[in-house]
């Protein structure tokens, strides 16, 4: 057996905070905070370990703000409505962009998300040499069943804080589209939900849009 621990993986959801809370009560009440410094890994790191076998091929984890993050198992709703998504993006972006499904986008040193849909801007050698990052891209689209709140609280704030100027959140549960556009700081000035989605069109590409209504 190796003496190489694979490292820890944090489960959005898992209790985390009660955990947190009661140990730094044993601590006299001083703030873990304070004088617990962690560590956080870079990008390259993330790669190297996968490289070397720490994460394995199969398993579906983003590199979030230093943390590698377990992402929700892909059920039979959530494939279906990628599928779908598929279909309807690649015809609508075909010679006008660059459809990358369930890649990661580099958007820090600390940060690496792997959207459902990334619209990336053309480039001859279809990011081949680097991944791309936020300049790159042109429209973010998350598909959510059971990890909505993370979507929404965790990434999009980090999608409008690295420039990424469309975000599209489509809640399977819910059955809606929620379209962000315009971000400032570590949010977007304008945005719209509905649970009756008909054509869009993208935002960077106004000569584009998408006929939605069969989403749901």
């Amino acid at each position: 057996r190796s003496n190489v621990d694979k490292p820890a993986k944090l489960q959005f959801g898992a209790p985390r905070a009660s955990i947190d809370v009661s140990f730094r009560e044993v601590i006299m009440g001083i703030s873990a905070d304070s004088w617990i410094k962690r560590r956080q890994i870079t990008v390259d790191d993330y790669h190297r370990m996968g490289e070397v076998g720490l994460i394995g091929p199969d398993e579906r984890v983003e590199l979030i703000e230093g943390e590698i993050i377990d992402m929700a198992p892909i059920g039979s709703d959530h494939a279906s409505c990628v599928n779908r998504l598929n279909s309807l993006l690649a015809q609508a972006v075909q010679g006008k962009g660059i459809l990358s499904v369930q890649n990661p986008v580099r958007l820090s040193n600390h940060t690496e998300p792997e959207p459902d849909f990334a619209v990336l801007k053309p480039r001859d050698d279809f990011y081949q040499k680097q991944l791309p990052t936020a300049v790159d891209t042109l429209l973010i689209v998350e598909v959510s069943n059971t990890s909505e709140r993370y979507d929404r609280d965790i990434k999009l704030p980090l999608y409008a804080t690295h420039g990424v100027p469309e975000v599209w959140l489509i809640s399977i549960e819910q059955k809606t589209l929620s379209i962000y556009r315009t971000p400032t700081g570590d949010r977007y000035q304008h945005e719209q939900t509905t649970d009756t989605p008909g054509r869009v069109t993208l935002f960077a590409l106004p000569e584009v849009s998408v006929d939605l209504s069969t989403l749901f």
